[in-house]
């Protein structure tokens, strides 16, 4: 069977040729936006997974604000652990750019798709953080107002996981800026960005030890590499795997395993030395943060990997691209529930089979919660689906 994914929606005559004669001219339409990406089901599933169990390893090294790792055991599986798991935030911005990248139709078009699929839905739930803790006492009525004001600004102290809507969102305003590049730039001119980019990965290490760089001073934060830098580079990333990377398997394996181990080990041993030394979150995270070169390489070479994955099995397939349809709205409200597991399954099984039994519990319980919704007249407002 063979899937064609990504061409235009017009309409293209083919001509068959069979004994040097033109036998016949069919009209062959190509797939539209709507069609599925078989690895793309499969890597939303994976991704929105990892990151429910990012939040779940923060019971162990967060108290509030600050570091509460209790024990070297915990420092360490939380090292071991969420350093594998950093990928998760960067795959999901791929995924946007390989299916939307350069964008189709007109830029009206794109805004209002996005407005009802992303942003309708970040707004009720940023409501619904804002107030329902107040139901089971975690919040007062003067939080709820403070909450609601708060929501003029950014996500609430219940909320801080919708950074991630904010960021895509920015993404897709830029997007109809970024498009006409991308429609004209040459391979080797994508592979300079990509490489300035990836420059611009290694700067919140030089900082460490040469303070600000290249322009940077109070008065201007917009560094040289500024706008080569950030969550950007991942949507250049993803269109250019979509258009250039077209590798076999074992290249792809040969390539991404140790790309992914490299970064894995670069993350997690700066991770665990850390915990010994930060004093504050900021420090402590330092390999985890999402642009840097380290979680560049994971993610690249996860991605690679994950675009060989053709598997369409009945069953099996049928239950991922349902999770994959609903994974926004998975995403947005399993904060709601991450805490309530970790009430009743904390404090009984070791570290790591805690993290593992917290998260799936979790994302299992918001799988069925969030198809339950579907069911709702104008779930698409909720859901994004």
């Amino acid at each position: 069977m063979v899937i064609i994914q990504y061409c235009t929606v017009n309409w293209q005559p083919l001509p068959l040729f069979k004994n040097n004669e033109i036998l016949i001219t069919m009209q062959v339409r190509t797939l539209n936006l709507n069609d599925r990406v078989v690895f793309l089901d499969y890597l939303r599933v994976i991704a929105c997974f990892m990151v429910i169990m990012v939040h779940s390893c923060e019971f162990f090294f967060i108290d509030g604000d600050s570091i509460g790792i209790r024990n070297i055991s915990d420092a360490f599986w939380v090292s071991v652990v969420d350093s594998a798991l950093r990928a998760s935030v960067p795959l999901f911005v791929m995924a946007s750019a390989y299916l939307l990248l350069p964008l189709k139709g007109s830029t009206k078009d794109f805004a209002k798709r996005r407005f009802v699929r992303v942003v309708v839905p970040f707004i009720i739930w940023s409501v619904l953080y804002a107030v329902l803790p107040y139901f089971w006492g975690e919040f007062s009525l003067a939080d709820i107002q403070s909450n609601l004001l708060q929501l003029l600004f950014n996500f609430t102290p219940a909320s801080g996981h919708l950074w991630f809507v904010y960021m895509l969102i920015g993404l897709y305003l830029f997007m109809p800026v970024f498009s006409p590049w991308l429609k004209t730039v040459s391979k080797r001119g994508e592979e300079c960005f990509l490489l300035i980019w990836f420059i611009s990965t290694f700067w919140h290490y030089a900082k460490l030890y040469a303070g600000d760089l290249y322009g940077e001073c109070y008065w201007n934060e917009f560094h040289m590499f500024w706008y080569f830098s950030g969550f950007i580079g991942y949507l250049v990333l993803g269109h250019y795997i979509r258009t250039y990377v077209n590798w076999s398997l074992k290249k792809s394996l040969g390539i991404g395993i140790p790309c992914f181990v490299a970064g894995y080990l670069f993350t997690a041993i700066v991770y665990y030395n850390n915990t010994f030394t930060a004093t504050t979150l900021q420090e402590l995270e330092l390999s985890w943060r999402f642009c840097s070169f380290n979680v560049v390489l994971m993610t690249f070479g996860l991605f690679v990997i994950l675009k060989h994955i053709s598997y369409q099995g009945k069953w099996v397939y049928g239950i991922v691209k349902e999770i994959s349809r609903l994974s926004y709205v998975i995403y947005l409200m399993h904060i709601f529930l991450l805490g309530f597991s970790y009430q009743l399954l904390g404090g009984y099984f070791s570290t790591p089979v805690t993290i593992l039994l917290v998260g799936s519990s979790t994302i299992t319980v918001c799988c069925i919660l969030s198809k339950i919704l579907t069911c709702l007249p104008g779930s698409k407002y909720i859901t994004g689906a």
